[in-house]
């Protein structure tokens, strides 16, 4: 797995399989939420697969999908809530890890400066400059 850190309590990721939920566990995650369209790709596990995987480990799942670099509004929120709504570390995947931080970017859960949540993303290994006109 190729876990990214953004901060205390909060990671991104590349799509992860089944088996990855017992290691997340170990790892001390509370909380998997996943920002991919099921069917978005041929071999991909669907989110019931993968919520019965972290429910099988102990850590809840939630499922917001996104997809076309399309982040509406409601789902900007929805990740929001879910982010401020967990006690304890959460790692959020899709494809690659961007979609999963371009939206903890405009979501803002920590309440930072927008240049701060951009050093975040670049730190992790994703350029959102992009966002920067979108970011108050």
């Amino acid at each position: 797995m190729d876990i990214r850190p953004i901060s205390q309590g909060f990671a991104v990721a590349p799509q992860i399989q089944p088996a990855d939920f017992a290691a997340l566990a170990k790892q001390g995650f509370v909380a998997v939420l996943c920002n991919r369209p099921d069917g978005e790709e041929d071999g991909q596990p669907n989110a019931g697969e993968m919520r019965e995987a972290a429910h099988a480990n102990g850590i809840a799942f939630h499922h917001i999908p996104v997809s076309g670099g399309q982040f509406p509004e409601a789902a900007v929120a929805a990740f929001r809530a879910v982010r401020r709504g967990t006690d304890g570390p959460m790692l959020a995947y899709c494809r690659t890890g961007t979609r999963s931080i371009t939206l903890d970017t405009l979501a803002d859960p920590d309440d930072i400066p927008p240049a701060e949540r951009l050093k975040r993303a670049s730190d992790a290994g994703y350029d959102l400059t992009d966002l920067s006109d979108r970011l108050t």
